[in-house]
């Protein structure tokens, strides 16, 4: 079986970089393997912090050869374009072939297209991959003018353990910087050989880890995760989940080693979010919790170098490091706490909050009058959500939050409790942030919530209001996340009408947008945030399982102000449909539709006129009718009651009697005014079927 393998050498590539990469140099690999009609068994792509390899096997040897059939002028075309043929083709006229069409007798001619030998083509593959490499960032170097993520140093590329010897440019002139594809690397940095020879993949493999270079990702990872395991198990402690930095930093060593150092008593007392963010965002540390959950004063670190005394030195200096870094979260810490929230909350003034929207301290004022307005919809107390919001973004202006972004609003959090605020409170500005993505918690009260969606109305009418709005994959303020997540509050309860919060908070930038230029109307940013929250919603809910026609069969029928009780409706009717009672119906439904409209069509009229009940002869029909008519008031009551389980279970009552219908009643009578009633009556329970959802949007189901 063949055998490639592809490498490139280089200075470090960004940890967040590399997955990317090598999913991307695979796919490249294949799409131009593909465009030369080449088949391949197995690609496997690897990266490390220094190189970039693609391993294949089972690769064609060689192109297979092609016959091309192309067509020509006509044999009486103008001895011109017969010569052009013949040009093209590189064929004398004799062996050309006359055909005759339908549109006269052409010339034809046979090429035959020798397949190029494999090892010819991959220089021009690989070529080709480097020169259009998409590095979200990538660089020049030297005198070159074609760019990598990083500069490179050399190549491998090897084919059944023959050197494909060509070069890359990256000046694009020849001369340096220029790297020569051999059969050579190199191992770690520090510790391996300058260079060496390889093979195959297999040798390749073995003399790198000679070398102290793991090639795989899910190797590396899989030994961070066995050694910080065992160091903390060591301690009787255990590792604080953190898949984040455990990715990061497996893409930062080729070589992983773990070191256990010891964080100062004296910093113990900051927070454990400080402690926590302090070790993962500067240090790239690992935190340990003990059994109680409580964080440890040790941490874990990753070096990628065995150290010769074992690491001492090592962790001496980060324990220095890190002891530094803690002397100044502490200082911000106790500075923060000599004034109070609220004065903190005037300094927003000086913050800038959207330079078409005003200053965070504008921001607060329009968030405080929404919280006040729906707490009560949610559950909160308006005073006390209005008193909380003007406190929840103070922690803004805080040295502390100004060292780690990261902890805003816990910042406040921890500075509420010290200045004696209720626990709800605090919990409040500490989660009103969230939901942050779609697998987010979310705010753990009804204060929270509060707070969480009266934040996000303001700045998603905000932006909205000035034109703002995400357009394809662009979206610099994070709309849609910010759209998911007043979808997912609103969906939990309270009987919250989106478009009269939209109104509310629009009314608020009142003062911002009148002198302002070329923005849209009030109506059409009102029509623009509708269309939009229920675009997202759709998207949120398909990606939660919900089926798609399930979806348009709900929102067909309207009633899309409260969220809450659209997600009723459709979690019933997703419930509904999928039992029997609901297939059967639907069966019916259709049956009933498709009658209906084959007549109408038919006929050209519409069968919508009043139902006779004096006119009916069958048994079957009077039970249909009847069962319609004493359903419809109820349906009507539990659909304004929002009781979409009765509702439900209302139609599952009918499935029977449709059946029966059907099976005793041949529509189309002779009788002209029997036809005419029994298709009204047919109309009818298609429209009252469509009160609850638009079924004829429901595709059918094995």
């Amino acid at each position: 079986m063949s055998e490639l393998l592809f490498e490139i050498l280089c200075e470090e590539i960004p940890a967040r970089m590399q997955k990317r990469a090598a999913e991307d140099l695979k796919s490249m690999f294949m799409e131009r393997l593909a465009g030369q009609e080449l088949k391949v068994e197995t690609i496997e792509t690897y990266v490390t912090p220094r190189r970039l390899t693609l391993h294949a096997t089972g690769l064609e040897m060689q192109q297979r050869d092609v016959t091309e059939e192309r067509r020509g002028p006509r044999v009486d075309a103008p001895q011109t374009a017969i010569d052009g043929f013949l040009a093209s083709t590189g064929l004398p006229f004799e062996q050309c072939i006359q055909r005759e069409t339908p549109k006269g007798t052409f010339l034809f001619a046979n090429l035959q297209r020798k397949g190029r030998p494999t090892k010819d083509i991959l220089p021009e593959i690989f070529s080709d991959i480097i020169a259009s490499f998409p590095w979200p960032k990538s660089q020049r170097w030297g005198l070159g003018n074609k760019t990598w993520v990083r500069p490179a140093h050399s190549g491998i590329c090897l084919f059944n353990g023959e050197i494909l010897p060509f070069s890359f440019h990256f000046n694009g002139a020849g001369e340096e910087p220029t790297i020569t594809f051999s059969n050579q690397t190199q191992g770690h940095r520090f510790m391996g050989e300058a260079a060496f020879t390889v093979k195959d993949f297999a040798d390749y493999q073995a003399q790198l880890k000679k070398n102290y270079v793991v090639l795989s990702a899910d190797e590396r990872r899989a030994l961070i995760e066995q050694k910080i395991t065992k160091l903390a198990a060591d301690k009787g402690l255990t590792v604080y989940p953190d898949p984040g930095l455990l990715e990061e930093v497996t893409g930062l060593v080729e070589w992983p080693q773990a070191h256990l150092g010891q964080i100062d008593p004296e910093f113990m007392m900051l927070p454990k979010e400080v402690l926590i963010t302090s070790m993962r965002v500067h240090q790239r540390y690992f935190a340990l919790i003990d059994a109680q959950g409580q964080l440890a004063p040790y941490f874990i670190l990753i070096s990628n170098i065995m150290a010769k005394d074992g690491g001492k030195t090592l962790v001496q200096g980060n324990e220095r490091v890190l002891r530094a870094r803690l002397a100044d979260a502490k200082f911000f810490y106790l500075q923060d706490q000599k004034v109070s929230l609220k004065e903190h909350a005037k300094k927003l003034e000086h913050i800038v909050f959207h330079d078409r929207l005003g200053l965070m301290n504008d921001k607060v004022a329009r968030v405080q009058t929404l919280a006040q307005e729906i707490a009560s919809y949610l559950g909160a107390d308006p005073q006390l959500s209005a008193d909380i919001a003007g406190l929840m973004k103070a922690d803004l202006v805080t040295g502390m939050v100004g060292e780690f972004p990261e902890l805003q609003g816990i910042m406040g959090s921890y500075y509420a409790r010290l200045e004696g605020y209720p626990e709800a409170a605090a919990q409040a500005i500490a989660t009103h942030y969230l939901p942050k993505g779609a697998g987010d918690s979310l705010p753990n009260s009804a204060l929270g919530c509060t707070l969480a969606l009266a934040d996000r109305l303001d700045t998603l009418v905000g932006f909205f209001a000035v034109g703002i709005r995400p357009t394809g994959s662009k979206d610099p303020f994070a709309l849609r996340r910010i759209a998911l997540a007043i979808i997912r509050i609103l969906e939990q309860g309270g009987d919250l009408k989106l478009s009269s919060l939209f109104e509310k908070a629009y009314g608020l930038y009142h003062p911002q947008l009148t002198h302002q230029k070329e923005i849209p109307s009030e109506t059409e940013v009102l029509e623009q945030l509708n269309a939009f929250i229920l675009d997202r919603l759709k998207v949120y809910w398909r990606e939660q399982g919900i089926r798609h026609d399930t979806i348009s069969a709900a929102f067909a029928v309207g009633h899309h102000d409260s969220l809450y009780v659209l997600k009723a409706r459709v979690k019933a009717l997703e419930d509904f449909i999928g039992s029997s009672e609901g297939f059967n119906l639907l069966t019916g439904y259709r049956r009933a539709v498709n009658i209906v409209q084959i007549e109408e069509r038919k006929d050209g009229k519409n069968y919508s006129g009043p139902v006779h009940e004096g006119a009916f002869e069958a048994d079957a029909e009077k039970a249909l009718y009847k069962a319609l008519e004493s359903r419809r008031p109820l349906l009507e009551t539990s659909l304004q009651n929002h009781d979409f389980m009765s509702v439900m279970n209302e139609l599952s009552a009918l499935r029977p009697i449709i059946d029966h219908y059907f099976e005793s009643v041949t529509v189309n009578a002779e009788d002209s005014a029997l036809r005419t009633n029994r298709l009204n009556t047919l109309a009818m329970m298609r429209q009252t079927l469509e009160k609850v959802a638009d079924f004829s949007q429901v595709e059918e189901r094995s």
